[in-house]
């Protein structure tokens, strides 16, 4: 089970590669925030906003803990 207080803080200090999307298993997403700069920082934003919210799953589905 992966941690929300380890992805938020991935999020927050390397969103913008993308590197909390790797730690989740979203690796897709992570490419794409790596090669955009976090899809010009609106991903990064909104990532942030949802590991706070709880809404960010696992990329098997797996909420945080």
């Amino acid at each position: 089970m992966k941690s929300k207080t380890t992805a938020l803080i991935l999020s927050i200090f390397l969103g913008g590669l993308g590197v909390d999307r790797f730690y989740l298993g979203h690796t897709g997403m992570g490419l794409l925030k790596l090669f955009t700069g976090g899809v010009f920082g609106i991903m990064y934003v909104v990532d942030i906003i949802m590991i706070l919210t709880g809404k960010m799953t696992t990329k098997d589905g797996q909420s945080l803990a």
